[in-house]
Order: structure tokens, then sequence, then C-alpha cells
């Protein structure tokens, strides 16, 4: 068993508040849930209204499935348009069975 996990520091000029960028946030995050099974949560820079960290998990047998499942995930953010991924960074855990 692999797992993937991938942490993505995002920004965004749109947000007027901080109640503007949590509902935004939160679209992102149902969206990835949704069409890429994976689990997803806002991670860091809660009380920013312009910046995100979100923290990425997904599991496979196989590295090369997990390693594409983020790259995957990655292109879509940055195709997504109101927001702009600064860092982001993946590291991949074998579990011995």
């Amino acid at each position: 068993m692999v797992i993937g996990i991938m942490k993505v520091r995002l920004f965004s000029g749109d947000p007027q508040s901080l109640k503007d960028k949590r509902r935004l946030v939160k679209s992102l995050v149902e969206r990835l849930k949704n069409k890429f099974n994976i689990s997803v949560a806002e991670t860091g820079d809660l009380d920013s209204w312009n910046r995100c960290e979100l923290g990425i998990a997904c599991v496979s047998n196989e590295a090369a499935h997990a390693d594409s499942m983020l790259a995957t995930v990655i292109r879509y953010i940055e195709n997504d348009g109101w927001l702009e991924v600064t860092d982001y960074s993946t590291e991949l855990i074998y579990m011995n069975e």
C-alpha cells in the first residue's frame, strides 16, 4: 500500500473577506473530494483572506498511480481559475504489509 500526500499553498486576490475565501475554499475542497475520491482539508493560513493551505491524501496499491493522482489534482487546481498555486510538495509513504 502506498499513501500519497501533498501540501499545496494557494493565493487569490479575488476574495474580499474571510467569509468569501472560506466559501470558495469549501467549494474547491468538495469538488476535489468528489472528482478524485481523495481526502482534502484546509490545513493552514486559516485567518488569511487571500492565502490558503490544503492537505491532500490518497491511497493506492502502486506508487506510480498515487504520484499520477497527485499530479492530476495539482493540474486541476491550477486550471481552476481563481487560485494561484504558490508552492506544493508531495511525498509517498510505503506501508509494509
